[in-house]
């Protein structure tokens, strides 16, 4: 997977691209990252990538005939799913995670100040994302999420081929604790569960942790999760199901 970003820091990118999974994933092919540098495509001696807004009021806005320019060039090489890293976007969550890392080609627009020219959202941006309800300096720690969460995804990249499909809100739920050694820490056991060699066991109380866990971090998320039959009678034999049936209902909507 190819990804392209838009940017007037591309220097920000340097350190997470060199570490850890994402560097492995440069290193295997799996991934390429571009850097494009707005300010390549500025005409003016100063390279200005900003303007006052029209209408007056606080801060700059970006100006659109260099990051359009920019996006043309990067465009020439194959169109590819252009993204503005916005507070005004979808809010990312792991389904939409799922649907980019579907993609051949990302274009991550990284908006700075109070954000960019209307003209130019209007005319190239495919989709806008926001990565939460709060204001960065910039899109490129938002660039990062992305790239960092959609290249988990893709096949080859994580050494368990497991880990990505059983994460936390991989199927709504939150995950459950996790525990290494040693066996005991300040008093503390490790759950016997864990120790006794039945997977089948295992399974259902790392299931059943899970969805203490969501009732009780995030009980909106379970308004997205369908059971199995199976777990249906796992939660009633626990006397789980009636209080996770009435958090599904009261957040349905």
């Amino acid at each position: 997977m190819r990804f392209d970003i838009l940017t007037i820091f591309p220097e920000l990118f340097a350190s997470p691209l060199q570490e850890g999974i994402l560097r492995r994933a440069l290193q295997a092919e799996l991934i390429s990252v571009k850097l494009h540098n707005i300010r390549d495509w500025t005409l003016d001696k100063h390279s200005m990538t900003d303007d006052r807004p029209f209408g007056g009021g606080e801060g700059m806005v970006m100006k659109p005939e260099p990051l359009a320019a920019c996006l043309k060039d990067v465009q020439t090489g194959g169109k590819g799913h252009v993204v503005l890293l916005s507070p005004k976007g979808r809010q990312l969550d792991q389904a939409h995670v799922e649907r980019l890392a579907t993609l051949e080609k990302l274009v991550l627009v990284c908006g700075r100040y109070e954000g960019v020219d209307e003209r130019f959202r209007l005319q190239y941006v495919d989709e806008e994302i926001s990565i939460g309800d709060y204001i960065l300096t910039g899109g490129e720690l938002a660039a990062m999420v992305i790239v960092d969460s959609v290249t988990r995804m893709l096949p080859g990249v994580l050494g368990c081929a497991d880990s990505a499909a059983n994460d936390t809100f991989s199927r709504g739920l939150l995950k459950h604790g996790q525990y290494t050694r040693p066996r005991e820490f300040e008093g503390l056991n490790v759950p016997d569960v864990l120790l006794c060699g039945d997977h089948a066991k295992v399974r259902e109380y790392r299931f059943l942790e899970s969805v203490r866990e969501t009732l009780a971090r995030r009980p909106a998320l379970l308004s997205r999760v369908e059971f199995t039959s199976s777990e249906r009678k796992l939660l009633k034999r626990e006397g789980l199901y009636q209080k996770v049936q009435q958090m599904m209902k009261n957040h349905a909507n």
